[in-house]
């Protein structure tokens, strides 16, 4: 009989023979069914759920059964952060990672992928996951617990919605923007002269509703998806971030398995992320008209004056203190 490998989020352990059974170490035989939870913050619908479906169906296919992955769409896993925790500890857990969270877990410069205004497009991205520096990197997460097995989702280009116009950077001062928890992102938008607010998104909704927060930012399928344009009316084409993301595992689990279940997971994520970005894509397009009928008005704004804005981003100590002396330049250079 097959041995099924699932996870107990209350024990943080894996567990073999049901997810109430007894504790034991985690062993993948040949007849073992591996069990992977993909958990993210996205809602059914966003192309992230959808590519998440389809590398469901694709891994089950392709194993002929004997790899199983069950996704956790809105939140229902808990918090990014929770999930690092979880793989950390061994758990057969997926998330969406990128590079602020991967600072803060101790690879410092992997936050600069989302330095404000840095990137003008996704070639320059794939440019720079197919240099050695990604490579050192790569090999540097690894030594903290984590495996990043498909490097290739876009997330998608990262705007601002509010619940006041925004016209000109001089609008952001002061309003409470709901950023991810992160020390990039919240210095992020620190420089714009905002009051950078993390929070789950699984809570923005509500916050928005409540007047806690008076914007988010995230890529327009987000948007529209979580329906944050029911209670927020005014949608900024800032552009600030494109958020590249992979997808990580825990590196335990991940050399838990055979080289052909390794090599099976890492195909299959990847494909599925050819996927997600097609559909992320359409939906911008689909997203940004959609938002305009249902009573949304889009500001273009001056990219010119955001981005000098930013500038000040790249003296503050807090964060250029933790990266490899002449990153910035080395990644400028290696992305022209």
């Amino acid at each position: 009989m097959k041995k099924i490998l699932c996870v107990s989020m209350l024990l943080g352990t894996l567990l073999v023979g049901g997810c109430g059974g007894e504790k034991k170490e985690v062993v993948n035989e040949k007849n073992d069914v591996i069990v992977l939870q993909f958990g993210h913050d996205n809602n059914p619908g966003d192309p992230v759920q959808e590519a998440a479906l389809y590398w469901a169906k694709i891994l089950d296919e392709r194993s002929n059964g004997t790899m199983k992955l069950e996704v956790f769409p809105s939140g229902q896993l808990g918090s990014k952060s929770d999930l690092i925790d979880q793989m950390l500890a061994g758990d057969a857990i997926a998330a969406i990672g990128n590079g602020p969270f991967y600072a803060d877990r101790g690879v410092p410069d992997l936050g600069i992928m989302q330095a404000p205004y840095l990137f003008e497009n996704w070639e320059q991205l794939d440019k720079l996951v197919a240099s050695d520096w990604w490579k050192e990197q790569m090999t540097q997460l690894e030594s903290k617990g984590m495996k990043i097995i498909g490097e290739n989702w876009r997330y998608g280009v990262r705007h601002t919605i509010t619940t006041k116009p925004v016209k000109s950077v001089k609008d952001l001062k002061g309003m409470k923007i709901r950023t991810q928890n992160s020390t990039i992102h919240v210095k992020g938008f620190e420089v714009l002269g905002a009051t950078p607010t993390p929070m789950a998104l699984s809570e923005v909704y509500t916050s928005l509703q409540q007047g806690t927060i008076e914007g988010l930012e995230n890529p327009l399928s987000v948007i529209y998806s979580g329906k944050y344009q029911e209670v927020a009316k005014n949608l900024m084409l800032d552009g600030h971030i494109r958020d590249l993301s992979s997808i990580v595992v825990g590196t335990s689990f991940f050399n838990s398995l055979t080289k052909e279940q390794q090599e099976l997971l890492i195909s299959t994520c990847r494909e599925a992320g050819d996927y997600q970005n097609k559909l992320a894509e359409q939906a911008d397009i689909d997203c940004l008209e959609k938002l305009k009928k249902e009573g949304v008005k889009v500001t273009e704004i001056d990219f010119d004056e955001f981005n000098e804005k930013a500038k000040p981003f790249y003296q503050y100590k807090e964060i250029t203190e933790t990266w490899s002396k002449g990153l910035l330049e080395r990644i400028k250079e290696i992305i022209k």
